[in-house]
């Protein structure tokens, strides 16, 4: 079983562009590349897929230093007249396997500009940076993550729910259906393969054994990332612990309960972080344009998929008996789904969002995300309760030059009007919490607004 992805739409367009360039594929192991890009190949006559952690494909690249000769060498192998090669799709799976291939893709792009190549690959920001000759703007970019809400209600057939998702603003009637799909989907996370183990049983208990080989996979995967035994230990240290981390800011030094210094930590946190699989959010002190992350504060930690999470810390069987989401794990798992949605969003070049701090004598105040409209910061909180726990949400709206406040909540679509202890009257959007993936349209929705 394979899913529609939204990313689909942006590999057509690179197809039918007039200038289009040998595409690299970048995410992390398992959110659904290679299936992708063989969903894909139905768009083509004749599709070449080579794996270059087989031997038997590595030799392409080692036999012949020219990008025509190993397209010929392919096309032979897989029995395809050389007439067609423009209908044809070559797909370069593990790239990262070798830079010799990853420097060709600029002849493929030179010498053979009708062959559509798309590569992938895992890890392969640490393959980019011993590339000698890497083929600078003679290559694009798409980034797959998890698979989002929107996604989820397609790959589980609930075509009503999604169509109601896309309605602008949200039926009311909708609310309980919607909410309670989104309860199934931030207990599960967007790896594919336990999405399908879900379609299949109906069961999230049943995916347990998925986000094991999941979580092992990455852990193997340590002795790529570290540089030495002692890099590797701290990586396999924090891969063991950053998860009860995530409800919190962190620090370096001594991170989970360890003797390890600020600086080890935080080069191996960078090391997970280019990975993709823990990733490290700074704040932003930034009232205006343009929202800046500031590296001398502590930032949040981000996993690659929040069912991961679940499943590392033991808490999916609480989550489903919790009524509003907010409750769970200490408040962190609602921001940590949001953020992995609106980080879904991001195909053509990758971004994370940020949260907002103020931090000065005897006074501080974080805002759990910052999103620019226009010429706008806009501040969103994401929890439940009164607009008076919201202070500092209101701190951001006194200091700030417009009007507009966001609170994602188990509640309905509303809007409040409200007054800050200064003075300040201020518009307040209550979104639910399932409106992450169209909070970009929201934005829109509620700055317009009269």
């Amino acid at each position: 079983m394979s899913f529609n992805r939204h990313i689909i739409k942006d590999l057509i367009d690179w197809r039918r562009s007039p200038h289009r360039k040998p595409l690299i594929l970048r995410g992390a192991r398992q959110v659904g590349k290679t299936t992708l890009v063989q969903l894909f190949a139905k768009e083509f006559s004749h599709f070449v897929s080579i794996n270059l952690e087989r031997p038997q494909h590595q030799k392409y690249f080692t036999s012949y230093d020219d990008a025509k000769q190993i397209t010929e060498a392919l096309l032979l192998d897989f029995n395809i007249p050389f007439s067609e090669l423009n209908r044809t799709l070559l797909f370069i799976d593990e790239i990262q396997e070798s830079p010799k291939a990853i420097a060709l893709l600029r002849y493929f792009y030179e010498d053979l500009p009708h062959l559509a190549v798309i590569s992938a690959g895992s890890l392969l920001e640490f393959t980019l940076r011993n590339v000698q000759h890497f083929p600078v703007g003679r290559v694009q970019y798409l980034y797959l993550s998890p698979m989002n809400f929107d996604e989820f209600l397609q790959a589980i057939g609930q075509t009503e729910a999604l169509k109601a998702l896309r309605t602008l603003p949200v039926s009311q009637t909708a609310h309980s259906t919607l909410l309670r799909l989104f309860h199934i989907y931030t207990n599960l996370g967007g790896m594919p393969e336990v999405v399908k183990m879900y379609t299949k049983t109906d069961s999230i208990s049943s995916a347990s054994s998925v986000y094991e080989s999941i979580w092992n996979t990455y852990k193997d995967d340590v002795e790529k990332y570290g540089a030495s035994e002692s890099e590797k230990r701290i990586i396999r240290h924090i891969l063991d612990t950053a998860a009860f981390e995530v409800d919190h800011r962190i620090t370096f030094q001594n991170f989970g309960a360890s003797n390890y210094k600020s600086r080890e930590v935080g080069e191996a946190m960078r090391k997970l972080d280019d990975a993709k699989i823990i990733q490290l959010i700074y704040p932003t002190t930034s009232l205006k344009l343009p929202i800046l992350p500031d590296f001398k504060k502590s930032p949040r930690l981000q996993f690659l998929d929040t069912g991961i999470l679940n499943h590392i810390v033991s808490i999916q069987s609480k989550i489903l008996a919790i009524d509003d989401l907010a409750d769970a794990y200490k408040g962190a798992i609602i921001p940590h789904i949001i953020f992995q949605e609106l980080i879904s969003l991001n195909k053509t070049s990758y971004n994370v969002p940020q949260f907002w701090v103020r931090q000065k004598n005897q006074s501080s105040a974080e805002v759990d995300l910052v999103l620019n409209y226009q010429d706008f910061v806009i501040p969103i909180e994401i929890k439940s309760g009164k607009i008076g726990k919201l202070k500092s949400l209101i701190q951001f709206v006194e200091m700030s030059d417009h009007p507009l406040a966001i609170r994602m909540y188990a509640g309905k679509l509303s809007i409040e009007n409200h007054t800050t202890p200064k003075g300040k009257a201020f518009k307040l959007l209550n979104l639910p919490y399932y409106l992450g993936t169209q909070l970009p349209k929201y934005l829109k929705y509620f700055a317009d607004l009269k």
